[in-house]
């Protein structure tokens, strides 16, 4: 299994970065089973100067709806309809809300879109905290987190190929961070700052505290502020768009 970083910004693109978005795929060959982690608005864009098939990604996993997070769902099903010719179904797993909020977004950008004869089926599944589910191979479950964004935030833990990699999302620190990283082959995690607190994010100075109680094989901090852009890494992955992890 691999993860490549298709965009690890934050809502406002601090460090020229993309929007948040992580493939997850079998191999560097193989894209069977590939699926997102998030989707953010610029997801299309760093699909394309990655050179990720956007017509091999199976499954769209969200941790919650904001746009810089799901905002690029709209573009993703869009180019398989007009553009790359898909034929295969594409799930979209998301907190509750999602199949409310997907063609909602789709008709404010291109009205009539959402309702468009297309030549695949868009399945929405929402997620509930403590209920996994399975789709394609990959066993993901949601844990509740503290941002708001109209619905549910969550954190994942997804298994793939006997791999575990779990990502908090956007959130301020709350004790299930701790299942939802516990011996992960990668955990990403928020850090948005390095000590300052910022309501409803996540700092690194508390993360780290908390770190030998997670335990995690290896941390990724993603969605990071400038302050967090220009700190050297201590103990964790920076992440940068096009990064490829081998998991």
């Amino acid at each position: 299994m691999r993860l490549q970083v298709l965009g690890c910004g934050d809502a406002f693109g601090s460090g020229g970065r993309f929007h948040t978005c992580f493939h997850v795929a079998a191999s560097d060959a193989s894209h069977t089973g590939a699926f997102l982690i998030d989707c953010g608005a610029s997801a299309l864009i760093a699909i394309r100067r990655f050179g990720v098939a956007p017509n091999r990604i199976r499954t769209v996993f969200l941790t919650h709806l904001h746009g810089d997070h799901f905002g690029g769902l709209p573009w993703l099903v869009l180019d398989g309809q007009l553009v790359s010719g898909r034929t295969d179904p594409l799930t979209v797993a998301g907190p509750p809300g999602t199949a409310e909020r997907l063609p909602a977004a789709m008709e404010v950008l291109f009205p009539g879109s959402s309702t468009a004869k297309r030549r695949f089926a868009v399945d929405v599944v929402e997620m509930e905290a403590g209920r996994p589910v399975e789709i394609e191979g990959a066993r993901a479950t949601a844990f509740t987190m503290r941002h708001p964004s109209g619905a549910p935030a969550h954190a994942l833990r997804i298994e793939a190929a006997g791999k575990v990699v779990s990502y908090t999302g956007d959130t301020e620190w709350v004790e299930e961070i701790v299942a939802v990283g516990r011996g992960a082959d990668l955990m990403i995690a928020e850090g948005y700052t390095l000590e300052r607190p910022v309501p409803f994010h996540l700092d690194w100075a508390t993360l780290k505290r908390r770190l030998p109680e997670i335990g995690p094989k290896r941390l990724m901090l993603t969605h990071m502020s400038p302050e967090m852009i220009a700190h050297p890494p201590d103990g964790y992955i920076a992440a940068e768009d096009g990064l490829v992890v081998a998991l």
